[in-house]
């Protein structure tokens, strides 16, 4: 979107609101809660019978879950950037992490602003690639008022933030997702006291592999050999793969409770019932299925690409409990939030909305959520693909051939690859289709390989072998700022 276009958006949007005279504090609040790197199988309400997770279990029979939300590209910055745009990492040339996203993009807050709410930001940004340490400047929050945030930090027991206005850098005190919710909740009691709407984002760090900072209380209720693995996990090639389960569920559990605590004070303050809150997270974690080592994702495979997806809205009454298998990918988030809002869903974004499904989740939707890699970040077995999944299948294109086609209700490990399968001769064909008009819609039908798109955005990467950002570990450490360039 050029700044014209992004600026003349918003100067509508808040000249409608006058003239048709809406009362904004009749709008619900939107409470988005983030986590990294959260699989959809590590929760109890998916049927995970051994990892501790009552309150988001509670939450799911609260709320409308979606069983098939994917990650549009299953790493940290390029998943944020879909979702705070609507837009697709091709796009925008959001393709991969620690990559800045110009402020020429209209953003969630953004247009919740022009609508409004005031807005608010607490934890983990990555999309302003300045430097994982350094401060997100104020002109470079895409319209978060209210700040709590750091860029990317995984040190959950030494979390850095920065507050407001205020240049210093802080640290929260302790485990991160507990202090975040202690502070969350005294915003949430000042809120209270407001008319207006608001916009309250939630980015916690956690369950985000990071060694060994696990709270003892909650590593304790995961003793290694206790643990059970999927069938598509090889013990040999992993021999400690239940020591770095034994620690995620431990971070899973602990964030659970803390969102659970949440929870309990939207409901005391009386703002539950009259608010949109989303649970979700970035991409999932591989833990060693098909060969891949834990710790990792970007991959193809549902263990990296699936994330829990729930959602209440005020009036969800006997759709409250409910699922679907109507598939939902990242830019789709965006205009559902909207819509759900009674905001106005600009042009730009190339999501879906789907608040039809979240009202009505029995309804048999049967699309197709896209999903891609663009560069790989780490060696084999990464490649860059495009993906479709629908309500039942999964079907992955390199750049280069056919790769996978999964039926995922009779094959949930996705162990069985029907590509050699002559009987699914068909099949491929229709998914084929499927794939080239989900691309043909963002104009990405004849998808290329990287090199490509970096030269498309103009992103050059200092001839690096690696066309990748390097991490800043330090504040003030200044490292050269990646954007992609408008096309």
């Amino acid at each position: 979107m050029t700044t014209l276009n992004r600026l003349s958006y918003l100067f509508i949007l808040a000249l409608s609101l006058q003239c048709l005279s809406v009362i904004a504090q009749d709008r619900p609040n939107v409470i988005f809660i983030l986590t990294d790197q959260w699989r959809s199988t590590a929760l109890g309400y998916a049927g995970n019978k051994q990892v501790k997770t009552p309150n988001l279990d509670r939450f799911s029979r609260e709320s409308v879950n979606f069983k098939n939300c994917v990650s549009v590209l299953p790493i940290c910055t390029p998943y944020r950037a879909a979702l705070m745009t609507g837009r697709y990492p091709t796009t925008t040339g959001m393709i991969t992490n620690d990559i800045y996203l110009p402020d020429r993009e209209l953003c969630m807050a953004e247009i919740f602003k022009a609508a409004g709410y005031s807005t608010a930001f607490y934890g983990k940004w990555h999309i302003d690639g300045h430097g994982r340490m350094n401060n997100v400047q104020p002109d470079r929050r895409q319209g978060f008022e209210y700040w709590k945030g750091s860029e990317c930090s995984h040190d959950f027991n030494n979390m850095p933030y920065y507050e407001n206005e205020d240049p210093a850098l802080k640290y929260w005190e302790g485990y991160s997702p507990f202090s975040m919710e202690a502070d969350i909740e005294k915003y949430l009691t000042e809120r209270s006291k407001e008319v207006d709407p608001f916009l309250l984002f939630i980015s916690l760090e956690t369950p985000h592999f990071s060694k060994h900072i696990a709270p003892k209380k909650y590593m304790d209720m995961y003793p290694p050999a206790s643990l059970e693995l999927p069938e598509n996990v090889d013990i040999q090639k992993f021999p400690k793969v239940r020591d770095e389960l034994q620690e995620y569920y431990a971070h899973c559990t602990a964030t659970d409770e803390a969102i659970g605590k949440l929870l309990e004070k939207l409901k005391s303050l009386g703002m539950y019932d009259r608010s949109i809150i989303v649970f979700s997270a970035d991409h999932g974690e591989m833990m060693g299925s098909h060969s891949v080592r834990p710790r990792e994702k970007q991959v193809a495979w549902d263990e990296s690409v699936k994330t829990p997806f729930l959602i209440r809205f005020p009036g969800i009454d006997k759709q409250a409990g409910r699922s679907t298998l109507t598939p939902i990918t990242t830019p789709d988030v965006l205009p559902t939030m909207l819509s759900l809002a009674g905001v106005s869903i600009p042009g730009a974004i190339e999501g879906e909305d789907l608040a039809r499904v979240v009202r009505n989740p029995d309804k048999k939707v049967d699309r197709a959520a896209l999903f891609m890699n663009v560069y790989y970040n780490a060696p084999s077995p990464y490649f860059e693909y495009r993906a479709v999944k629908t309500n039942k299948y999964t079907y992955i294109k390199s750049t280069e051939k056919v790769a996978f086609l999964f039926d995922n209700l009779s094959d949930p490990l996705q162990m069985n690859n029907l590509i050699e399968n002559p009987a699914s001769a068909r099949l491929i064909e229709k998914m084929e289709k499927t794939l080239r008009r989900e691309l043909a819609k963002i104009g990405d039908e004849e998808f290329k390989s990287h090199e490509y798109y970096f030269k498309k955005f103009g992103m050059n990467f200092n001839g690096s072998k690696k066309e990748q950002v390097p991490y800043s570990t330090s504040p003030g450490q200044q490292l050269p700022v990646i954007s992609p360039n408008s096309n």
